[in-house]
């Protein structure tokens, strides 16, 4: 069946002419076999729809089709939403389909009446807009704005904060989201998922290459021929949600805290008094972790984060919070002064968390590789509240390297994004815990050793190699 005995035509401006010209839509575009039964669902008016498809399936192609029939029929705002704009760009504003065709030629030029190449940005002529988004900077790139769609790309990878920030503006004014990703393990990609099964409200579908035949078993036995890691292959060709992650530095430890039952119930001890660790945002997050020790045990009661708020607010948090503080652990740029005010935000916090025996101490400025391999050392006897402090837990399960795409493999930094602040809180923490190594080593992803055998001798550390794969997940 053609998208366009599925979609009407529209009639539009010719920009050579003033005639009246019809332009089908889509244009120049027909859905695939498979991608019919989305695709229908959507033109009927589903609301909301999960596509849990493999890598390479089309799914931001049919999305921003379908995106396109909407804005001729609404006039509104419409966005589609990546993990950063930086990859919305390179991958739908500049990208081209495996035919060479731009993704953006799908815009028929007699729609369009603007095209803003800095803010990835296209105006109708009659007044619908459609831009290219960002999640990682949602509060302050999409605040005020009123969509009527929108579609979240690579949702598993996005700040699931995003599409809590903007629900309720879909709710208000009728509009609908589409979300599109392959699997990142059983973060809140999977529970999106699991839930959309449920919801009768949703379109809800997972596609793998033996739906589709869209790539070949031929094709990804090269591709593991070629080095790609099975849990890869499992994760982007058959959209499979338990696989490892890979690229993240605790994907290891975060699992076997799961499988022996360090991640459940961990309740507050009143006898035991709470010390908080924490990244402190200036334009973005900020993120405090509760912490109880009990001999070797340390229990991570429960996890707040924030965005946009000033140190008052965060001050009042912990006051509202029925926990005795020993002391709160701070990272070495609270001593940092302000222009404005004179005062550091160590001053600030000193003033709003006077009274008891609380303490404020600030971590040294050591090295991300030490702050990483502490973060292991201690997390095999770590307990962490399942329920408090699920946003954290994810994030710290889902930080993970940068990736070149350049030379196609993962640089030996974190890759900023929505999982640092959480990552960085329980990092600043775990160096202040005594036993935490004091050592600079190389830090790999899920580093092969057992922190609680030791640290490894120089020999090891000298030695240590990462292994590269040529693949790019994030595509």
């Amino acid at each position: 069946m053609s998208a366009s005995s599925i979609r009407p035509t529209r009639k539009g401006r010719s920009p050579s002419s003033s005639k009246i010209s019809e332009i089908e839509l889509p244009y120049r575009w027909e859905p695939r076999v498979y991608q019919l039964k989305a695709w229908r669902a959507l033109a009927r008016g589903t609301k909301r729809a999960a596509l849990v498809w493999h890598r390479r399936a089309g799914k931001d192609l049919l999305l921003l089709n379908f995106t396109i029939t909407q804005a001729v029929q609404r006039v509104g705002v419409y966005w589609h939403v990546f993990p950063t704009a930086k990859q919305g760009r390179k991958i739908l504003w500049d990208g081209v389909t495996k035919d060479g065709r731009l993704f953006l030629d799908h815009w028929p030029r007699a729609l369009i009446a603007s095209r803003n190449e800095s803010e990835m940005k296209i105006k109708t002529r009659d007044g619908a807009v459609w831009q290219i988004v960002g999640s990682d900077n949602y509060t302050d790139a999409l605040i005020g704005g009123n969509p009527m769609g929108i579609v979240f790309s690579e949702y598993a990878l996005q700040n699931p904060s995003c599409w809590h920030y903007l629900r309720p503006i879909l709710a208000e004014n009728d509009g609908w989201a589409a979300f599109a990703f392959t699997p990142r393990g059983n973060n809140h990609g999977h529970d999106l998922f699991e839930m959309a099964q449920d919801n009768p409200q949703w379109f809800c579908e997972r596609l793998t290459v033996a739906d589709t035949g869209a790539i070949t078993e031929a094709a990804i036995k090269e591709e593991r021929r070629a080095g790609m890691p099975d849990e890869l292959i499992e994760q982007e060709f058959y959209c499979s949600f338990e696989a490892a992650l890979v690229g993240a530095y605790y994907g290891k430890q975060m699992r076997e805290a799961l499988d022996s039952g360090r991640i459940g119930i961990v309740p507050h001890e009143p006898l035991l008094e709470v010390e908080t660790w924490w990244d402190l945002g200036l334009d973005d997050a900020t993120a405090i972790w509760f912490v109880q020790r009990a001999a070797r045990e340390i229990r991570v009661i429960d996890y707040y984060e924030n965005n946009g708020e000033a140190l008052p607010h965060y001050a009042k948090v912990l006051r509202d919070k029925p926990y005795r503080y020993s002391r709160h652990l701070l990272p070495h740029d609270a001593e940092v002064r302000e222009l404005g005010t004179g005062k550091s935000r160590l001053e600030v916090l000193g003033t709003l968390l006077r009274g008891g025996d609380t303490r404020l101490v600030v971590v040294p400025c050591l090295s991300v590789e030490d702050g990483i391999n502490a973060v292991r050392t201690i997390l095999p006897r770590t307990w962490f509240d399942a329920s408090r402090c699920r946003r954290g837990i994810e994030a710290l399960r889902q930080y993970q390297r940068e990736w070149d795409d350049g030379r196609k493999t993962f640089r030996e930094v974190p890759l900023h994004d929505w999982t640092s602040h959480a990552a960085d809180a329980f990092r600043y923490g775990a160096l202040m815990v005594k036993d935490a190594p004091s050592f600079v080593s190389p830090v790999s992803a899920d580093a092969s050793y057992d922190p609680l055998d030791g640290l490894p001798d120089e020999s090891r550390r000298r030695g240590r190699t990462e292994e590269h794969t040529d693949y790019d997940p994030l595509r």
